[in-house]
């Protein structure tokens, strides 16, 4: 069951997605090579709490133990932060969510290391292209399967793997609601876009195979042939004759001392 928002709710939530957009430049600002993932983690719930925010995915289905998602190389998501010590030519995924006021938001982004190949770089660059691509199609009338396919039509020409198993989704009281937004589909086909309605569009593209495993944690997420994988994530908010991007990349790309979209090709 979709849940439709109003103009007031649609208000608080992006006051979450301003509090989780400068939670993640907090975290990019201290991200490169040497630094530990869980310390990245650590300053993301200390700043998440002293905006007066929940960290929305540390607990998660009773287990998920952290605030962000920190997934590197072949993890596509659900990275679990830890001892691991990110290394010159990583690709890492930090994807997070906050709870302000009683609602969820919910964004991702995917960084290169310094010393990433131009092939990780391109498909960083495709992944974040078709992201954009997707949201284009979140309006009103149009059907899910209008986000689905335009993202996957775009980065399989490019001999990428689209996930089936992990789709982007509704957001509001709850983390995960209605409609599932898949990467995937057909034009025309799926649920109906209607005004009112919130959800996250986050394209995970592989490298290799569209093929992933779920390790014996019971949340990560890797790629079965361990090529690298992006993810990039916004929440949108669909209005009768326009739609929003509620989240926010901003602050985190200025923070970021590697400029790599620079380098793309």
């Amino acid at each position: 069951m979709v849940h439709l928002k109003t103009e007031e709710e649609v208000e608080i939530i992006k006051e979450s997605a301003q509090i989780l957009g400068k939670a993640h430049a907090e975290v990019a600002k201290r991200l490169k090579p040497g630094v530990k993932t869980k310390d990245l983690d650590r300053l993301a719930e200390e700043f998440i709490r002293d905006h007066q925010g929940l960290p929305s995915f540390k607990n998660y289905g009773g287990s998920f133990p952290a605030t962000l998602c920190i997934s590197v190389n072949e993890i596509v998501v659900h990275g679990f932060p830890g001892e691991y010590v990110v290394k010159e030519g990583d690709i890492v995924s930090i994807d997070c969510g906050v709870q302000f006021k009683g609602f969820h938001s919910d964004s991702a982004y995917t960084y290169p290391m310094e010393g990433s190949t131009q092939e990780g770089i391109d498909l960083l660059t495709r992944t974040y292209n078709s992201l954009y691509l997707g949201i284009e199609q979140a309006k009103a009338g149009n059907r899910i399967g209008d986000i689905g396919f335009t993202i996957q039509n775009y980065v399989e020409q490019f001999g990428y793997g689209v996930v089936r198993e992990l789709v982007g989704h509704g957001v509001g009281r709850n983390l995960h609601e209605d409609p599932e937004v898949p990467n995937y589909g057909k034009r025309g086909k799926g649920v109906k876009i209607e005004a009112g309605m919130i959800f996250a569009i986050e394209p995970m593209i592989n490298m290799g195979t569209k093929n992933v495993v779920q390790e014996r944690d019971g949340w990560t997420i890797r790629t079965m042939d361990r090529k690298p994988s992006a993810h990039f994530e916004h929440m949108v908010a669909v209005f009768d004759n326009r739609t929003e991007v509620l989240t926010t990349h901003e602050y985190l790309e200025e923070a970021y001392s590697f400029k790599w979209r620079n380098k793309s090709r």
